[in-house]
């Protein structure tokens, strides 16, 4: 019973059948579509930067590690060295002597200079008071100065980021003896891109401004994701071609991740038709063919969605058709 049932439906599929009067119907022609070609991609920054120290000394504080996300300017680590703190007590004593230095020499001027008045001292008396003063309040503000310089040195011990984005890798631990310029963290920026290396046979197709294809699948999404190639690097290395292109919605945060993306590698002749005039019975896909007055419906082979501005729902067709066929809509 099983068996009559079956060939009852392959009887229907092959057996023509008389053409609906006023049905539409659809000539197939050749279309130029892009030849995609699938390439890897990696996540990458655009540019790294490594947060450097400013003055050498220990590693007495590191606030970040591996992943953590930072902002420009945000302290990362704290350096520390003895001989500052050392050279701020020694400052904070002569600035303390000097202080009573200068208040003494603006007392010795004040009654000087009355006795000056009165006539008890000469006026010479009072120009040593006033260069007395003048030498001791000089000394406090140079003093003064030199302090302010040695805490601009322990406020350098603070390393801060130089970009915002996130830790790739912190480079020192605290206790780590540091010198001026040694690197304490690699910082990739946030505006994450996708580095394509391109076999430089399909290079000459390739140029700045061209839209890629990415899989949801690749990117952790449930719908494919397209994006636009930003800039082509001129140089061959291995050959392939690197280029970089922007994708909406990108991860942010594995740096490294390998990515399948597919590029236009040229262009080639397609059958695409609308996807209402295929229709799929027991996993067969099956198109309606107009042949002299009567239809049949042939299997086909479907490929991928091509839509275009002119053919939104496009539907490529590998196998099963040919050009000048008459398609009618089911």
């Amino acid at each position: 019973m099983r068996g009559l049932i079956v060939l009852s439906l392959v009887a229907a599929a092959i057996l023509p059948a008389a053409a609906p009067a006023g049905a539409e119907t659809l000539t197939v022609v050749q279309r130029s579509v892009a030849d995609e070609k699938a390439v890897f991609a990696t996540v990458e920054s655009v540019s790294v930067v490594p947060a450097r120290g400013r003055i050498g000394g220990i590693i007495v504080q590191l606030n970040v590690r591996e992943g953590d996300p930072v902002t420009s300017g945000q302290a990362i680590a704290a350096i520390g060295d003895e001989k500052l703190a050392l050279q701020m007590k020694s400052l904070d004593a002569q600035i303390d002597a000097l202080q009573a230095q200068s208040n003494q020499a603006q007392i010795d001027f004040t009654r000087t200079e009355g006795l000056v008045e009165r006539g008890t001292l000469p006026r010479v008396k009072l120009d040593e008071a006033r260069t007395a003063l003048n030498v001791a309040e000089n000394g406090l503000r140079a003093r003064t100065a030199e302090r302010a310089v040695v805490q601009q040195q322990l406020n350098e011990g603070q390393v801060l980021a130089p970009a915002g984005g996130r830790v790739l890798k912190k480079l020192v631990a605290v206790g780590s003896v540091v010198l001026p310029g040694d690197p304490i963290a690699m910082i990739a920026q946030q505006n994450f891109k996708l580095r394509l290396r391109v076999p430089e046979r399909h290079a000459r197709f390739l140029k700045a401004g061209d839209k890629i294809r990415l899989d949801g699948a690749e990117a952790g999404e449930g719908a494919s994701q397209s994006g636009v190639i930003d800039l082509v690097y001129p140089q061959i290395e291995d050959g392939r071609v690197i280029a970089d292109a922007t994708v909406e919605g990108l991860g942010e945060y594995f740096v490294g991740d390998r990515l399948r993306v597919w590029i236009s590698g040229g262009s080639r002749s397609a059958f695409v038709i609308p996807s209402n005039y295929v229709t799929t019975r027991f996993g067969i896909d099956y198109v309606r063919i107009l042949q002299a007055d009567r239809t049949i419906d042939a299997p086909v082979q479907r490929g991928r969605d091509l839509p275009s501005p002119e053919l939104p729902n496009g539907l490529e067709i590998l196998s099963g058709i040919h050009a000048g066929d008459q398609l009618v809509q089911p």
